[in-house]
C-alpha cells in the first residue's frame, strides 16, 4: 500500500519536530487571533458565478452573525473558479462586503483562478479592498476546516 505525500511530509513533521506550512495562503493563524472567544467557525465556499448564489452566501455571513453575535462567530467566506467574481472591486455586492467585513467577515480570492482570469482577459482584475488574495482557494478551505471551521457551501 502506497502512503500518500501528504500523509508522509505529516510523518517526516512528527519525526522531526517540524512545523507544517503552507506557502500558498495568508497566515493560519489569522484566523484565531482575530476571534479569540469565537465559539463557532464557519467558511462558506462561493465557487459559481451566479448572482443569486452570491447574495446567497453573503446573507448565510449575515444571518449567522445576526445568530452568534460578531464576537461568537468567525466566518470567512473563499471563493474559487467563477465564484471569484463576487470579489471583484466592480461586483454589485461591494458595500455588502464592506459592511460585512467591518463586522468581521474575512473574504479570500482564489489566487490560481485570478492569475488564469488575468490571462484569459488581458488585464489582472481589480479585486475589493476587503478581500485577500490566497495561492488557492481550495487549500485556504482544507486550513480553514483542518483548524476546526465547518465548511457551508450554500
Amino acid at each position: 500500500m502506497r502512503t500518500p505525500k501528504r500523509v508522509q511530509a505529516w510523518i517526516l513533521a512528527a519525526f522531526t519536530g517540524l512545523a507544517l506550512t503552507s506557502a500558498l495562503t495568508v497566515s493560519t493563524t489569522q484566523a484565531a487571533d482575530e476571534k479569540p472567544f469565537a465559539e463557532n467557525k464557519v467558511v462558506l465556499q462561493i465557487s459559481d458565478n451566479d448572482p443569486t448564489k452570491q447574495t446567497l452566501v453573503l446573507n448565510v455571513a449575515s444571518n449567522l452573525l445576526k445568530a452568534y453575535g460578531t464576537d461568537k462567530v468567525d466566518v470567512e467566506i473563499v471563493a474559487f473558479g467563477p465564484g471569484v467574481r463576487l470579489m471583484f472591486d466592480d461586483n454589485v455586492n461591494k458595500g455588502r462586503i464592506g459592511g460585512l467585513s467591518a463586522e468581521g467577515v474575512r473574504f479570500a480570492a482564489c489566487g490560481n483562478t485570478l492569475t488564469k482570469m488575468t490571462k484569459a482577459l488581458g488585464h489582472e482584475p481589480a479585486i475589493n479592498s476587503n478581500a485577500v488574495r490566497v495561492g488557492a482557494g481550495v487549500v485556504r478551505i482544507l486550513e480553514l476546516t483542518g483548524q476546526g471551521y465547518t465548511l457551508v457551501k450554500p
